[in-house]
Order: C-alpha cells, then structure tokens, then sequence
C-alpha cells in the first residue's frame, strides 16, 4: 500500500504580514486567543489601567490617543487599544468539516469584497453558533483591522476558510452530507419553509451580482427572503444574519420539542 502524501502545509490568512488590529473588541479577543502571536501592544493611559487584567502580563506601549491614531489607518476607531499580530493560520475544508457535528451551519459567501460585510458576516456566525464561513481566494477582503472591527471579536472565533474554487468546495461539503441552499431573489422557496435540519451549508452571493452561474448549479436549491415591495433585497450581512437566525431558531426548536 502506498503511503498517505503529506498534508499540505497550512498558510496564513490574509497573507504573512503582519496587521494592525483596533477597537476593544478585537484587541481583547486576539489577546484571548492563543492561536495569535502579538508583535506589539499599543494603548492609552487609560484603556491601559482598565483591561490590565486582561493583557494577561503584556506590557502595553503607552501612547495618547493622537498618538496611536497615527501609527493606524486614517480613521481607525481605535477605543484606546490596538495590536500588531501576526495573521491567523488557514483552516483546511478538513479542520471545517472536523468542527461540526450532525447539526452544523456553515455560510458561504461568492466573492463578496467589502471587508464591513465579511466581518458583520463572521460577527452573525459567532452569534449564531456557525462552524465556518468560506470565502472565496479570490475577490474576498484579506483580515485586516477594518474586517476585525466590523466582526467585533468573531474574526478569533469563526474559522474562515479561502476557497481556491467554490464550486468544488461546494461539492466537497455535499459529498460530507452537507445540504447546500443558495440565497437569491429569484429562490423558488422562503428559506422558512425549509426545515434546515443536518448539516446545512448557505451560500450567499456578492451585492449587486448575486450568485454566479456555476455557483448557483452547485446548490441543492435555491431559496429567497422574503422582504416587503418597497425593498426587494436585503444587504448581504443583513442576509447572512436572518439566515443564521432562521437556522439556529430551527435548531433550538427541534431540541426543544425531543
């Protein structure tokens, strides 16, 4: 028999540079994760005497607020805290599918690029108890403080996986008993009428596109949200989230009910 090929090495997300991550939230949340290796730790007076508890013995570099303000991007709501860390390590669609059970939810988002979006996404996912969310290689935000901010904490908790091709992933995850349900106005079901039990992958497309062709084949159905006449769709975090909710709303009440 022929031995197993080596497991690929892993990469980092976004890239190996390191970045500047801002804001309470994120700060705390990468200080709180071991997977993060922390370059250097930069706050106020202030900020500094209120979570010394939770620097966990880092030793702060203390600016004023104009002075932090100007070692981040033009901007950058910093809250008296900011990091330069090291990128997350890449999880494999392997690491993915090891995270979730009989009932899992992961979100898969087809080239969507704005950074505010993916984060309130991965923010949705961590609220809701998702696995995973999958992006795309290409055409998807790489994790920098702006990402970070808008997921409030999330980016440390949900792993996000880059997909060379979706398409194929998509596939991958149906062949590991993944249903998979395309959000699209043009669905020919309202995602409330499914019963979302098993393992359950939602795939989101870009604003304004929506789905591509091939990525719209690849899923098992496609489904809609209803929305009133006056706004016939929803932002696609917004999106992310009333699917999550729905999910996890599911999910409670199947358990409720044994």
């Amino acid at each position: 028999m022929s031995a197993r090929p080596p497991r690929p090495a892993k990469s980092s997300r976004g890239g190996h540079q390191s970045v500047w991550l801002y804001g309470r939230h994120p700060v705390l949340a990468a200080l709180a994760n071991p997977e993060r290796r922390i370059e250097r730790l930069l706050a106020t007076k202030e900020a500094a005497e209120r979570h010394a508890a939770e620097f966990a013995g880092r030793s702060p570099q203390i600016l004023s607020r104009d002075e932090l303000g100007q070692r981040l991007p033009a901007g950058a709501v910093h809250q008296g805290l900011a990091i330069l860390a090291s990128p997350l390590e890449e999880p494999s669609l392997e690491d993915v599918l090891a995270r979730c059970g009989d009932d899992a939810l992961v979100l898969a988002l087809d080239q969507v690029t704005d950074p505010h979006n993916v984060g309130a996404i991965l923010r949705s996912a961590a609220a809701f108890g998702a696995a995973a969310v999958i992006v795309t290689e290409r055409n998807a935000p790489a994790d920098t403080g702006v990402m970070a901010k808008a997921a409030s904490g999330a980016l440390e908790i949900v792993p996000l996986m880059r997909a060379v091709n979706l398409a194929r992933t998509l596939e991958q995850l149906k062949q590991a008993g993944f249903w998979t349900y395309g959000l699209a106005e043009s669905g020919e079901a309202p995602i409330g009428s499914l019963d979302l039990k098993g393992r359950v992958c939602i795939v989101l497309g870009a604003e304004g596109e929506g789905l591509r062709r091939l990525t719209a084949e690849k899923c098992d159905r496609l489904v809609t949200i209803p929305t009133m006449a006056a706004l016939a769709a929803l932002n696609v975090s917004n999106a992310a989230a009333v699917a999550a909710y729905e999910w996890a709303r599911r999910l409670k009440t199947a358990a409720s009910a044994l």
